[in-house]
């Protein structure tokens, strides 16, 4: 099977025992794929964090554009290899920008330190390979959140923030290239992948 960079994350956490190849949470999360899959259902997340991450990602890439005077588009070409398929934000000859969107002032990372997410850096170290490109650029993003998005008690102050200089509502992480934990991701798309399978076959052989 082949992984989304944003799922490569719960799969590369680190084994508690000696000589396993996938933590348990790794295989929790292999089995839920494997069970949507064989009975064809869905259990993507539906909140309002990712409907506003989906409905304004058009607005933080216009928030990048105005801070450095850039024209940035949504990429849309999608890449694959043997073991992963995506299509990332933005793409730039010298690096890849992945934009987050965050829900508010209270959930957005205010400066850099705080950006760094380990599940977004696989994701992004994933597109690097699928892109060839040696940069990674973690961008979380705050615009004021659309009305329609939020109920009537909701705090509006942590989500106005127009009067906010635009310079200060991008935080960015960046991450370079490292070949090795490359190959990590692929020897752990492997384990994955023959547990996947391994988990189908049980359902298969089930009577």
């Amino acid at each position: 099977m082949k992984f989304h960079p944003s799922s490569i994350g719960k799969i590369m956490t680190t084994p508690k025992l000696k000589g396993e190849t996938l933590s348990q949470g790794a295989k929790t999360y292999i089995r839920k794929i494997a069970k949507e899959d064989f009975f064809g259902y869905n259990t993507e997340l539906d909140n309002k964090f990712i409907n506003k991450g989906k409905e304004q990602e058009q607005d933080s890439i216009d928030l990048i554009n105005l801070v450095r005077f850039t024209n940035y588009q949504k990429n849309t070409i999608r890449m694959d290899n043997e073991w992963l398929t995506g299509e990332c934000d933005i793409l730039l000859e010298d690096k890849i920008i992945d934009v987050k969107t965050s829900w508010s002032l209270e959930t957005w990372p205010a400066i850099s330190s705080e950006a760094h997410d380990s599940e977004y850096e696989w994701q992004g170290r994933c597109y690097m390979m699928l892109y060839d490109r040696p940069q990674f650029e973690l961008s979380f993003c705050m615009v004021t959140t659309k009305d329609e998005l939020l109920n009537q008690w909701e705090n509006l102050s942590i989500h106005r923030v127009d009067h906010i200089d635009p310079v200060k509502r991008i935080t960015s992480v960046i991450y370079e290239r490292d070949l090795e934990k490359e190959q990590m991701i692929r020897d752990k798309c492997i384990f994955a992948s023959e547990y996947y399978s391994q988990y189908i076959n049980e359902l298969n052989d089930k009577q």
